[in-house]
């Protein structure tokens, strides 16, 4: 009787700590207005920020049939798919940290079995991020004949898509998993999260397969053979296993999803209870490019799902999930802001609809927070140049300088685009390293025809030709450039930008620059100017290492420092901020070259990249290149250490041991580290590069070899800085005046604010 009286209070008047201000005194109207439309049938929302909850309410019915009941604040919901982060992520990452699997191995390395069709490469981390290849859903009538008998027949099921090159949201990928977790730890899913995760984080009623005493808290959902569903797990697949599945089959009530996403908030730890390690909450919540979009190893992040996040919310840090019952979750890492939507939207009759409701919700706690509407997303140069109708080439006989990465915002060629423009004549494409698709790895690249346009394909890098010759420009009026760069000196693409611009300077054309953003951001210039009189392909000109510049104001500052005076013109982008990070832009992230798979990977390469001449592997050959190193010779847990004693900002290290499967020591075991971007904004790519320069030189002064450092660093002071052994401060300072003097000289060249 005394908890029926509390819970009425708590229905009538929320707690003295969940007493709102005016934005969130709307969420009751709000919600109300969703059920008078029939949207569902009550929810219970919470709002914490700064671990102080600002709002708690349950509002609306519980249950509508088979009688009327209120929806009350330990309502128990059934999660549906926020089981795969809670749960079956979480399990995975668990098992990590226990060193029973990682998430580079692959599935069948576990389930033997797992094989043909495809499915043999795929890996864990692939299944994490829904980018493995599988099929959604599989047939519902292969999990009718039990468990057993289901997992044999995805053990039989082909990829769609060959694995890490497409997303595609898969319930199959996360059953899995969660099947992976019951066999690496040799106990069922619901015993290994409950022992290893809920009961040490006293999560009292997150469970599969929920207590009978606690049914009638449970939000009851859909029906099955006529009945309403009430503690028996809505998703019919998760039912057919059992009620224990990877992809769905959680139970819980808000108060218990608060602290777990307080523990993830406090880096693993809730109120002095340790659940995981600081450096698996941020591998678990780092953002990682994906074909289209980011997400993390078990959540979806940022920009990716925005009617989740809310409009204001977008382009902000941020984490959640949300569940095909009406369940929601999503976690502001930059204000501390925590949103649960708690909704059985599915009941009586699987009708309802909360995605226009978690969309107001979270745009009235964002006014709450005092954020602001984003601008609208970036238009790229080929953006700008669409919507002006071409102006720029009507009548001009064209070559196109471009790779895969030449894509409009919705992801069209712009091969395809300018082929098709009215008024505009293609008559040659040229391509960079890497080539047009951007998928080779080699030293010579050779000419080729198009095969959907049959225009003919130049190559600028097939064997000593690096730029167009006068026969392949002679019919040519402009050369349009538009390539995604990644602001980095020793990126070869701003090498190609500076020779189509001396061959436009040599045989008379024009040349229009499409501009793309800087995807490591405009502000921060790192690293040492290049010695002067040292030009080579991976040192193109007199520029820093972390250049800070856009394709299209380094196309200006070439032009005019080399004295060459092109007819040059910029399509600017639109929306654009110089401080702006790729995943700020609201553009997909294409791979702009075969080992550049993430913005993460962008993010290091000025820094660990200059270690690549060396006899280190800096990861390719895995699926982590530029965020591992590693070789025979190093002892992970050692360097480590030793990288710790730098106080590196933003980044911490990992001892990691793998095996590259390609490129430098294929196929031997090397010791090494991960390395974790932990704060974007303070990260230092070239103390980091430098620091473990450094650190190598003092642990491993006969084994790590320096011959070939200037290759790519190409500065002399500084690689004599390196051999003596000079302190990391003293060694950056070294180069300061330099970095003023480039500053100064790059000002009247930026076009972005």
């Amino acid at each position: 009787m005394k908890r029926l009286l509390l819970i009425l209070l708590l229905i009538i008047t929320p707690p003295a700590s969940a007493q709102s201000t005016a934005p969130l005194e709307k969420i009751r109207t709000t919600v109300e207005a969703a059920i008078a439309r029939g949207e569902l049938p009550g929810a219970v929302v919470l709002v914490n920020r700064n671990s102080k909850t600002l709002y708690f309410q349950a509002i609306g019915q519980r249950a509508i049939a088979p009688k009327p009941e209120a929806m009350t604040p330990d309502t128990i919901f059934d999660l549906a798919s926020l089981t795969k982060p809670i749960a079956t992520a979480a399990c995975i990452w668990k098992l990590v940290e226990e060193g029973k699997l990682k998430v580079t191995d692959r599935v069948s390395q576990y389930w033997p079995e797992f094989t043909g069709a495809g499915k043999e490469k795929i890996t864990i981390d692939q299944l994490l991020l829904h980018t493995s290849g599988l099929m959604a859903d599989n047939a519902l009538s292969d999990y009718q004949s039990g468990k057993e008998s289901a997992f044999k027949k995805i053990c039989k099921l082909p990829v769609e898509a060959e694995p890490g090159v497409r997303f595609k949201y898969s319930d199959v990928g996360y059953i899995v998993l969660g099947h992976l977790v019951e066999r690496v730890s040799g106990t069922s899913l619901n015993d290994f999260a409950t022992k290893n995760i809920f009961a040490p984080l006293g999560l009292k009623d997150t469970r599969y397969l929920p207590e009978a005493e606690k049914k009638n808290r449970i939000a009851p959902t859909g029906k099955r053979d006529g009945q309403i569903l009430r503690g028996v797990v809505h998703d019919p697949r998760a039912h057919a296993l059992e009620g224990v599945a990877g992809h769905a089959g959680l139970f819980a009530p808000a108060e218990d999803l608060l602290r777990y996403a307080q523990m993830l908030l406090q880096e693993g730890e809730l109120k002095g209870l340790r659940i995981f390690k600081p450096e698996t909450v941020k591998q678990m919540l780092e953002p990682a490019a994906i074909p289209g979009g980011f997400r993390s190893r078990g959540w979806d992040v940022d920009t990716a799902y925005t009617a989740q996040a809310g409009t204001l919310f977008n382009r902000r840090k941020g984490f959640g999930h949300t569940g095909f019952t009406g369940t929601s979750l999503w976690v502001d890492r930059e204000t501390k802001t925590i949103i649960l939507i708690l909704t059985n939207r599915v009941h009586p009759d699987d009708k309802g609809n909360v995605t226009p409701l978690r969309r107001a919700i979270a745009n009235l706690v964002a006014e709450d927070i005092g954020l602001s509407a984003p601008e609208e997303n970036v238009a790229t140069g080929i953006d700008v140049l669409q919507a002006a109708k071409f102006d720029l080439l009507q009548g001009k006989r064209i070559g196109l300088v471009t790779n895969q990465t030449g894509v409009d915002r919705l992801g069209n060629s712009t091969i395809d685009i300018l082929h098709q423009a009215p008024g505009v004549k293609l008559i040659a494409l040229f391509s960079p390293e890497h080539g047009i698709r951007g998928a080779l790895d080699q030293a010579n690249i050779g000419d080729t025809i198009d095969e959907k346009t049959k225009l003919p394909i130049y190559s600028l890098y097939a064997g000593k030709r690096r730029k167009p010759t006068a026969d392949m420009l002679k019919d040519i009026d402009l050369v349009v450039y538009d390539i995604q760069d990644i602001g980095c000196r020793f990126y070869t693409y701003v090498s190609t930008l500076g020779n189509v611009l001396e061959a436009a300077h040599e045989n008379g054309k024009g040349v229009v620059v499409l501009d793309r953003p800087n995807p490591i951001g405009g502000v921060l210039v790192q690293g040492p100017v290049r010695d002067a009189s040292r030009d080579s392909f991976v040192a193109y000109h007199t520029l820093p290492v972390r250049h800070g510049m856009t394709i299209g104001e380094l196309a200006q500052i070439l032009n005019e420092e080399r004295g060459w005076r092109v007819p040059l013109q910029i399509v600017k982008l639109k929306n654009s901020k110089r401080g702006d990070t790729f995943d700020r832009t609201g553009l997909r992230w294409v791979n702009p070259s075969p080992n550049m798979r993430s913005l993460t990977a962008a993010l290091l390469y000025p820094g660990i990249g200059l270690l690549e001449t060396t006899n280190l592997s800096v990861g390719r050959g895995t699926d982590r290149p530029f965020e591992w190193v590693g070789a025979p010779y190093i002892d992970g847990k050692r360097l480590a250490a030793e990288l710790k004693k730098a106080r590196l900002p933003g980044v911490s290290f990992v001892p990691t041991n793998l095996t590259p499967s390609s490129s430098k020591f294929e196929k031997e075991i090397c010791g090494g580290v991960s390395i974790l971007i932990t704060d974007w904004e303070t990260f230092d790519p070239l103390k980091t590069g430098f620091a473990f320069m450094l650190s190598l030189r003092k642990l491993y002064p006969e084994a790590w070899s320096i011959k070939n450092l200037d290759t790519l660093l190409v500065h002399k002071t500084t690689i004599e800085a390196i051999q003596k052994g000079t302190d990391l401060d003293s060694m950056m300072k070294a180069y300061e005046p330099e970095l003023k003097t480039f500053l100064d000289r790059r000002k009247r060249f930026l076009l972005y604010p």
